[in-house]
């Protein structure tokens, strides 16, 4: 479609500004973004609205346009809500740049011109589309009842007989057509995204899996904080942008097909920025629960903002449920990325068992951020006797099966330079423990920072365990320690092949049981005696005495 054909339509409310002389530029698309600097997301012919948030002053105007000319887009829309009317210095850029310029009347949402542009462009390259993107307008229009991604997935399906899925970036489905995608392949899909949008490739990324290939496309919500001013860097919204995964090669595409499939993400987007809203009554009142918690309210104020909060995060539940606490961090090299905002979107995600489809579950879940971390107060109904009595939670969430799923897709999407650590509380039933809870979950988020490795957890039970302080030994304390004790039996073994540090490792396990030992490791009891008697021999300790059992287990666990 032309620059032109947007004036002609009054529903747009569109008012030219300048650059009447360009108005037969052709456009391919539609961008939103208030980032000052959008060029790694356009790919040229776009028209792009924006509601003018990366403006501080009249000296931003210049580089902004001149980024967006450069990129060959074909013209800016500017709304007025946020400043009442556009600046002259824009107006005067845009000039200066031959960048047709539009006013978007304040009563005019960008989501209305987003159809709109879409709906026309895809009617104009290829029919087949067209269709689906009216029909899916319509059902997004008349409310979250009426459509959502599974909608336009299926009509994907059934008009262009092509399946595809939504996926977040911890490898969950979110909407698709026909059969679910296997578990294994959701994690490969979106390790291979985010490992894409690392390494700064464009889209769509390609991939085969067991024989099948699968073409990746990212979808960018609109609204989002995590794209909001001043945005630059990739890192602040890899790890919660979602992704749309086609069963097809798009290497084989034509440039139309290949606009059309764009045009479906910016509506998937469409609608998720409208589910990304309604998380923030959730967010709201876990702020307010962290609040109270942190600065020492009494039991009972914070008792009553418990009440408020259940019923909005377990619909229907009568009593008040128990609760756990998670503390999650995102940490980038530099320090230059904010880590609050990213953890906070990402721990929405990983709280959400990874085998349920659809946004319903994230219902339940309320989390806040604080500096670089990212709080969460996730509710767990209660098991009750015959007699009504509370049994306790019905089910508690464990730090090592957050991350099982996960991992993979996390590690692609922090790759070189990020880190995740997580740490989660014990279940409490009243207000007076959660103090002790979001204590005893930063406690644990503290003990997996001091472990190697890009995503690591910990949970309450490892608070009371020698595991709590092995990470903190310091490495040249470590390695002298365990040189000391196990290096004379690794060389040794070297030598003779004589298997003493899986001996050692056995005798341990066993407690000291000579026939438990022997039998677990197919041995006689007299060749074990002689194994553990050379062990003793190397290392001058008794594997009787209790210290020295100790010494050798602390060894082995730090070596």
């Amino acid at each position: 479609m032309r620059l032109r054909a947007l004036l002609e339509t009054e529903a747009l409310g569109l008012r030219l500004l300048g650059g009447e002389e360009e108005l037969d530029r052709t456009v391919r698309g539609v961008m939103t973004t208030d980032l000052r600097d959008p060029s790694r997301y356009l790919t040229g012919g776009e028209l792009v609205l924006t509601g003018l948030a990366w403006r501080r002053n009249s000296a931003d105007s210049e580089p902004f346009v001149r980024i967006l000319a450069s990129a060959g887009v074909a013209g800016l829309a500017a709304g007025e809500a946020e400043l009442g009317a556009i600046p002259d210095d824009l107006v005067s850029a845009c000039r200066r740049n031959r960048l047709p310029l539009f006013a978007v009347n304040e009563s005019v949402a960008f989501a209305t011109i987003t159809e709109y542009v879409v709906r026309q462009v895809s009617g104009e390259r290829a029919g087949d589309l067209a269709a689906v993107v009216d029909r899916h307008r319509r059902l997004m229009t008349s409310g979250p009842a009426g459509g959502g991604p599974d909608v336009v997935l299926d009509l994907l399906t059934t008009d262009l007989d092509l399946r595809a899925w939504v996926l977040s970036p911890t490898g969950r489905q979110i909407a698709g057509a026909g059969e679910p995608l296997a578990p294994g392949v959701c994690a490969a899909l979106a390790s291979e995204h985010l490992a894409a949008v690392r390494t700064g490739r464009r889209g769509p990324h390609r991939i085969s899996i067991q024989g099948i290939t699968y073409s990746l496309f990212p979808i960018r919500g609109h609204g989002r904080g995590a794209t909001g001013p001043g945005s630059r860097d990739v890192r602040e919204t890899v790890l919660s942008d979602w992704l749309l995964a086609v069963e097809a090669d798009a290497g084989d595409w034509p440039a139309e097909r290949l606009d059309l499939l764009q045009g479906v993400t910016q509506l998937i987007a469409v609608e998720r920025d409208r589910r990304d809203a309604a998380r923030t009554v959730r967010r709201r009142l876990a702020q307010e629960v962290l609040e109270l918690v942190q600065t020492g309210a009494p039991p009972a104020e914070i008792a009553a903002r418990l009440r408020v909060a259940a019923p909005v995060l377990l619909p229907g539940l009568g009593a008040a449920p128990h609760w756990q606490v998670v503390v999650a961090r995102v940490d980038w090299e530099g320090g230059d990325i904010a880590g609050g905002p990213v953890a906070q979107s990402l721990l929405e995600e990983i709280l959400v068992d990874p085998s349920l489809s659809g946004p319903e579950p994230s219902d339940r879940i309320a989390v806040a951020h604080a500096g670089d971390e990212a709080i969460a107060l996730v509710p767990l109904p209660s098991l009750t006797g015959e007699g009504g009595e509370d049994k306790g939670p019905d089910t508690a969430l464990h730090a090592d099966e957050l991350l099982t799923a996960v991992r993979d897709p996390l590690q692609a999407g922090l790759g070189d330079d990020g880190r995740l650590t997580l740490g989660v509380s014990a279940a409490v039933h009243s207000a007076e423990g959660l103090r002790g809870a979001l204590e005893e979950a930063r406690h644990a988020r503290r003990v997996a920072a001091a472990r190697p490795g890009r995503v690591c957890a910990a949970g309450h039970h490892e608070l009371a365990s020698h595991v709590l302080l092995l990470p903190f030994v310091p490495d040249d304390v470590r390695r002298a320690f365990t040189a000391r004790l196990l290096d004379p039996l690794r060389d040794y073994d070297r030598r003779h092949r004589a298997e003493l540090i899986p001996t050692l490792e056995a005798f341990l396990d066993c407690d000291g049981s000579w026939t438990r030992c022997a039998t677990r490791l197919h041995l006689h009891v007299n060749t074990l005696r002689y194994r553990v008697g050379r062990i003793e021999q190397l290392t001058a300790r008794d594997l009787s005495r209790l210290e020295d059992k100790l010494d050798f287990f602390l060894a082995l666990r730090m070596s």
